[in-house]
Order: structure tokens, then sequence, then C-alpha cells
């Protein structure tokens, strides 16, 4: 997430002092591409590991900051949720064993986080999106305790004006209002960084873009939030939406949204990709900076820019422009936030290598991007591949191509040729580019989870199927197995006990509703057409009023002459308890049995959001 020693609450001096701070930056880096002091005729590879934290319920967890101050690692940081952290792997030089080498590190830390979350009661996860987060783990207190955090979240609301509307519509349909950015905090990303010629970058940077759409494809992981089935690549729109500072008008004005795959291809260097950056994104946040980067070069030093790296970090590109220091010698690189974390590091370092090869073997006759390709089309690729990832259609070079067909006849090729021409070791190239080709023909991340999930769904409910699946996701990724050879589930689940504890994992959600107005003939139809026993009853602001149960009928029967004039607001119970979906599942079923009823309403702010009945108390305690 950047840089935490933020400035929360900079006065206007501040901030005209961080403004000339970020174009003395750009002043800086123009001048240190003039006199070529950005490193060249070297290339690195680096990594970003995010994961989740969950507890033995399979839910996630609140111990990140406890866990990191017990593994005592530099390489460990927080992210924006209590349940998420993130590795930062050391720069690798790209050649020979290179992909090993990373793969080997990242798997020793993993074990590190893991050793010390069991001491937690903790397991971790790698996953685009954790199944098993439900919106009460997306409440403010689960955000990190974390001065940058707290200070992005006011300053995006404060820019949007409002709370922020989340709506996704895949197989099944998502929509809900929050009033934080914690929202993004349910992604989870393998974020891939490489060095890149400065002469080249304009070319590299636009070739990146290029090829997102295949890529992302190929490795989506992320099929489902808050139980609804959505895109393949749910986090790419989930992102978006969630910390979209953008808010809606009677005008029709052109917003850039902070979360974006760009509008065109780049020109000119990375100073003007920045300078667009700083004309098109308002700054959200600033710093004090004491020293200045024309100054630091006038001395014969080299700048870190850290106006320009704050302010770039506040704008999520999905290839994402960067300028860094390493060594005392600066760099550039592009860094790939596309990638979901998972589904296994087999898996991962995959598609690190898919991409790199794909980088380092660009044909030569994209160098030129503008008079090859469409902009269009290539971001038309990028959404196409995050809703339906591997059954995606895209367009390349003006033709279409099934995603599978396009990296196994096009782009495969182009990236083994890139590994080889980069010098790595052929077993690695072997190995990681066939678990590409082996997906292409078998299940990516998000078909495994989207099969299994639908199969579940016909023998349990919604949140058992969903802590099942991550029990399963778990069981998988200790074995070290790629997913294209991931079992499906089996009907024996025994060895998964379910945990349930919350009403709001039992209680029944395909409501079937009334208005307090209607005609109660209508009411007690519904009922027996759907043959439910309760009926919730809203009035006309959409909160719950009151109830209708089976007994009505009855009752209704007694007055036939009045069938065309009663409604249901007449015939209703008006005293109606109710408890919030986190209530425990052991008080509401004390509180059902001592005041004799058969259905307890949950709320969720006022809003009716699911019935518990005693067939859903009854069939818990069976499991």
């Amino acid at each position: 997430m950047g840089d935490h020693s933020v400035n929360t609450k900079a006065n206007q001096e501040e901030r005209l002092r961080f403004i000339q701070q970020l174009l003395n930056d750009i002043d800086a880096l123009e001048e240190l591409l003039k006199s070529g002091k950005i490193e060249s005729g070297i290339q690195r590879i680096g990594a970003e590991q995010e994961f989740c934290l969950i507890d033995n319920t399979y839910k996630p967890s609140k111990k990140a900051v406890s866990i990191l101050e017990a593994i005592q690692d530099e390489h460990f940081t927080t992210e924006l949720a209590t349940y998420n952290l993130e590795i930062n792997l050391d720069p690798v030089e790209l050649k020979d064993k290179a992909f090993s080498i990373v793969e080997n590190q990242l798997n020793s830390l993993l074990e590190k986080a893991r050793t010390f979350a069991e001491k937690e009661e903790n397991k971790i996860l790698l996953c685009g999106i954790l199944p098993t987060i439900s919106k009460q783990e997306l409440r403010l207190d689960y955000m990190t305790p974390n001065p940058r955090y707290w200070a992005l979240n006011e300053r995006m609301k404060g820019l949007r004006g409002n709370d922020f509307s989340l709506h996704l519509k895949g197989v099944d349909e998502l929509t809900v209002k929050h009033d934080s950015v914690l929202f993004e905090a349910c992604n989870t990303s393998f974020q891939m960084h490489l060095q890149i010629e400065p002469s080249d970058f304009i070319s590299a940077y636009n070739w990146s873009q290029a090829i997102s759409g295949p890529v992302l494809g190929v490795s989506a992981n992320s099929p489902l939030l808050l139980g609804r089935e959505l895109w393949n690549e749910t986090r790419i729109a989930l992102f978006q939406q969630s910390i979209d500072t953008r808010n809606s008008s009677y005008a029709l004005v052109d917003q850039q949204a902070r979360v974006s795959f760009g509008s065109d291809w780049e020109k000119g260097s990375i100073v003007d990709v920045y300078k667009n950056e700083i004309a098109n994104y308002k700054i959200i946040l600033t710093k004090e900076i004491e020293t200045n980067s024309l100054e630091q070069i006038a001395r014969g030093e080299t700048p870190k820019l850290p106006a320009l790296n704050l302010h770039n970090g506040t704008i999520y590109r999905w290839n994402r422009p960067c300028y860094g220091v390493g060594g005392g010698k600066a760099h550039l690189r592009i860094e790939n936030r596309y990638i979901p974390s998972g589904p296994s590091v087999e898996d991962e370092m995959a598609n690190f290598a898919f991409w790199v090869g794909l980088m380092i073997g660009r044909p030569k006759k994209f160098d030129d991007m503008p008079s090859t390709m469409d902009f269009r089309d290539a971001k038309a690729n990028f959404y196409k591949a995050s809703r339906t990832g591997k059954h995606s259609v895209l367009v390349w070079e003006n033709q279409s191509y099934k995603l599978s067909e396009l990296i196994e006849n096009v782009l495969l090729p182009v990236a083994f040729e890139g590994l080889r021409k980069a010098q790595i070791d052929e077993k690695d190239i072997q190995r990681l580019l066939g678990i590409i080709a082996a997906r292409c023909k078998g299940n990516t991340g998000a078909q495994w989870q989207i099969k299994n999930f639908r199969s579940l769904r016909k023998q349990m409910k919604r949140d058992q199927a969903l802590r099942q699946l991550t029990a399963k996701m778990l069981e998988n990724q200790s074995k070290r197995l790629s997913v294209h050879n991931w079992p499906m589930l089996d009907s024996d689940l025994a060895k998964f006990p379910r945990h349930a504890s919350r009403v709001g994992d039992i209680m029944s959600t395909q409501l079937f509703t009334v208005n307090e107005n209607d005609l109660a003939e209508l009411a007690i139809r519904v009922m027996m057409w759907k043959n439910i026993h309760h009926l919730p009853v809203e009035n006309n602001h959409k909160e719950l009023c009151g109830i209708l149960t089976w007994n009505h009928i009855q009752e209704f029967k007694k007055n036939p002459n009045k069938k065309d004039t009663l409604t249901v607001a007449d015939i209703m119970i008006k005293e109606v308890y109710q408890v919030e979906f986190d209530h425990s599942i052991e008080e509401a079923s004390q509180l059902m049995k001592e005041k004799e009823i058969g259905c307890l309403p949950i709320v969720e702010k006022n809003t009716l959001v699911g019935i518990l009945t005693v067939k859903d108390l009854l069939e818990h305690e069976a499991d």
C-alpha cells in the first residue's frame, strides 16, 4: 500500500510545499534521463506477495498486526485489513535460475509466516479474494491501525462526497453501498516487477498493456465475492469500484478513475507518463520532505523522488510505471498489478515466467504499438478476460482468437523465446511455461472454484459451501499442486466440520416480502404458492414493520367477505422480534424458544437481509 509516513492533516502551506516538491521531482527525473544516470544494461525481477490470514473456522482473522510483530522480518509488511499481510521479495538479476531463486525465497518466507500464524491459531491462504469474507469483515474495525490507511479512506470519501457504491454483475448480481475503502481489502495479488531499459520504456510499457488481457485470462483466480459468482477475475471490477472517487452528476462529464487501464497508448518517455498523472489526478496524500531532488542531483547524489512516488502510489494503473533506487543507482521498472494471489506458489511463478518471457520476447513489430494495434482492442481484451477468463474471445492483430488458442499458438512461443533470450535455466522454462500450457487445457483457479462451489451449493447452504471450498483450497496449496492438477471435491466432506456461529451464516437469504399496504389476499397467495410459513412485511421505506405466519391463513379464511379490502397491515403481527446478522446462533435460538416464535427476521442497519427459521436451526444442529 506504499509509503506509510504520510501527513494526515496537511494545511494549505504544507500542501503547497509538497506540490513544489512533486514538480521538483519531475524536473529531477527529466534531468536523470537526459544525463544517462538511469541504470541500463541489466534487468532484474522482483515480486510482492499478498496473502490472507484465516482462523480455524476459515474466516478472516484480526491478528495481522500481532503476527507481523512476532515475525520480526523486514520482508513483511501490513496491508489495508487486519486479515492480510504482504511479503516484499528481494530483487534478483534476470538470468539462469532467477525464477527458482524467487520461488525458494517465497516458499521460505511463507513457511515462516505459517509458523507464526499457527501460534495464533491462524492459517495463511493464497487467493485473489477470500471466499469466506462477509460484510462483517468489511467494517472499519477490521482496518489496520495505520495513519496512511485512515488518511487514504478519509481523502477518498472526501473526494467522492458520499458513500461508495458497488454494483457487479456476473452469473449473480451484487449491489451494495459501503462507507469505506475497505472493500479493496478483499483483493490480494501477486505483484510482479521487471526492470526496463530507459530508452525502451514506452515501447515496453505499451506492450505490457497489449498482453494484459491474455495473461490475466489464463491466471484468473477470483470468481466469488460475498458468496456471489461474479467475474472470473472479480478483483478488477471490485478494485476500481471500491476506491472510485468519481461522483455522479446531472452533467455529462468525463472523469478519470483512479483505478484504470488507461485511455490510449503512451508516448514520449516515463516523464510524460508522470506528467499526465499529475495533470489528471488530484493529489490526495502529502508528506513532509526535507530533501530537494534537484539539489541532490547537483551534489552528485541519486534522489529517491519521494513526492513523485507517493503520488504515483495513489494512482492504481494495472501496469504501473515505477522509479526506484537500489544500491545507490536509479532504475525504471513496470509493476504488473492485475495478477491474483494463488492458487499456488507454483501457479504464481508460472504466471511470472509467462509475463516476463512475453516482455523480453516482444516481437520487433510491436515496438511501435500505435501503428500495430488499436488501444481499444487491448483494453477490451483486458475487461473481457476479467469477466469470462479462459472462455474469452480476444482480438489480436485484427483476428479473433479463443484465449487458449491465442496463448498456445501465438504467445507461448514468444514467451519461450524471451526466457531463452534472458538465458533462463531451460528446466525452469519448461516447468513453468508447461504449467501455463497445461492450464490452457485444464482448469484455471477461477474455473476450479466455480465448478466446486456450484457442486457444493447443491448439497449445503452458502456459508458452509464457502468454508468447504476454502478448506480444500488450503489443503491443495499445502501439497504444492498447481491448479490444473487440483482434484474436484468429492461427496465425502466429513473431515471439514461446519463452524457456523452467527445467524448470518445459516439464515435463509432467498426472501419473499410484501408491503404493509398490499392486499392481504396477495400475501396469503404468495405463502401458499411458495410453501413458506413466514412472510416479512416492509413499509414504503423498505424497513421491517411486521410479519405474517401460516396461522394468518386460517384467520384470513374466517373473514371471506373482507378479502377484497383487508390489507397486510390489518392482519400482520406488528411487534416483531429481530436480531442483527452477526448475532450468535445460540442466543437467537434461545430467544426463539423463550418467545415461542417460529422465525426471526435478520437485519443489518434496519434493512432486512434474511430470516432464521426453526428449520434452519434444526439443520444446523444436525450438522
